[in-house]
């Protein structure tokens, strides 16, 4: 059997085998778990931890063909996956071994697009995030160095240090207020309320930083894609950058499946098409007509406000970018050509003037 195809073992797959391992790893932990069931709880391990040799080998092979020298962080998961477990299983003379087998939770990392996502706004924002957690810290300690001083005569068995009073300011700061340790003293309550309410506003700053950054990579990353579509358009491909900005300003990516009915005639239209990828059918009265990438259609409904006057559908699966009528106005005045284009091209497809 070539271990090749197990090099592209699917993400959905990758974390169903890592459930599984894990569900095991638990169930071998049961005090009283009899002897044959442990043996087949280890047999699954065994045999996910097969596959995973199997991918690895599968991923060495590929890397080897294509002399690939990305994906780093792929291939140190698969070793770990193979190797960890293996190492515990020969080095191990318990039952403890299975418990290796925890490295397992790396794999869903494997081919993940969001955990490269959270460590692209994690790197992007590493700054503000560094800052917030020095804060953090000098919060912290702030507050064990204060509830070590009014506490540790009431309770020395619970603030009698500050390594000991750095518990409770690490529950109270992260409010979540355990109960093991209060402080008996009014100075120290009204400590623990500020120290809580600093809490709140500090983990408040880490969610918001992390929020607007995944915002911002996220719009980056959309801005780039529709940067790649409109530019494949061939009525835009003669634009300056500055242009071209406007225009992925205003237009909209959309996928429509094969069969898919685009627009209606008789429909109120307040938009129009551009075809980036596929094939769209045009129900006219005497045949069908097909347009193909590069093509636009549904302009009549921007120009002159008629409703539709064809049914549109997609022959094939189709990428479109669509303009609404707001946003047509604003490229008529940013880029006139491209709006007489679009005009004349109307125009001749109502027969109103010779097509040249």
């Amino acid at each position: 059997m070539s271990a090749v195809p197990f090099s592209k073992i699917s993400s959905p797959l990758n974390a169903l085998l890592t459930a599984i391992g894990l569900l095991s790893v638990a169930t071998l932990t049961t005090p009283d778990l009899a002897g044959e069931t442990r043996l087949v709880v280890e047999a699954v391990l065994a045999a996910i931890w097969v596959v995973y040799v199997l991918q690895l080998s599968g991923t060495l092979l590929v890397r080897r063909r294509s002399r690939l020298s990305g994906g780093n962080a792929a291939l140190v998961i698969d070793l770990l996956a193979v190797f960890v477990p293996m190492a515990a299983f020969l080095l191990i003379a318990s039952r403890d071994w299975s418990l290796y087998c925890a490295v397992w939770l790396l794999k869903p990392m494997r081919d993940s697009t969001f955990f490269r996502l959270m460590a692209k706004v994690v790197a992007n924002e590493s700054r503000n995030l560094l800052g917030v957690t020095s804060v953090f810290g000098i919060v912290l300690f702030g507050a064990a160095l204060a509830g070590y001083v009014i506490e540790r005569d009431v309770q020395p068995d619970k603030f009698g240090s500050i390594p000991q009073a750095m518990w409770w300011a690490v529950v109270t700061l992260s409010t979540t207020g355990y109960g093991d340790e209060i402080p008996q003293s009014l100075a120290g309550r009204v400590l623990a309320g500020l120290v809580m309410m600093s809490g709140i506003g500090i983990f408040a700053l880490w969610a918001g930083i992390l929020a607007t950054g995944f915002y911002e990579e996220v719009r980056r990353r959309d801005f780039v894609r529709n940067w790649q579509l409109v530019a494949a358009v061939p009525l835009f491909q003669k634009l300056g950058s500055a242009a071209l900005i406007e225009i992925v300003r205003a237009l909209r990516p959309r996928i429509v499946p094969a069969g898919a009915v685009i627009c209606r005639k008789g429909d109120v239209g307040d938009q129009m098409f551009f075809i980036v990828e596929g094939r769209v059918s045009v129900a006219t009265p005497d045949h069908p007509v097909e347009l193909g990438t590069g093509s636009f259609f549904g302009e009549m409904a921007l120009i002159s406000g008629e409703p539709r006057s064809a049914t549109v559908s997609a022959a094939t699966e189709v990428s479109l970018l669509s303009l609404y009528a707001v946003d047509f106005q604003m490229l008529s005045s940013s880029s006139p050509e491209i709006a007489e284009i679009i005009r004349k091209t109307a125009l001749e497809r109502r027969g109103a003037i010779p097509k040249s």
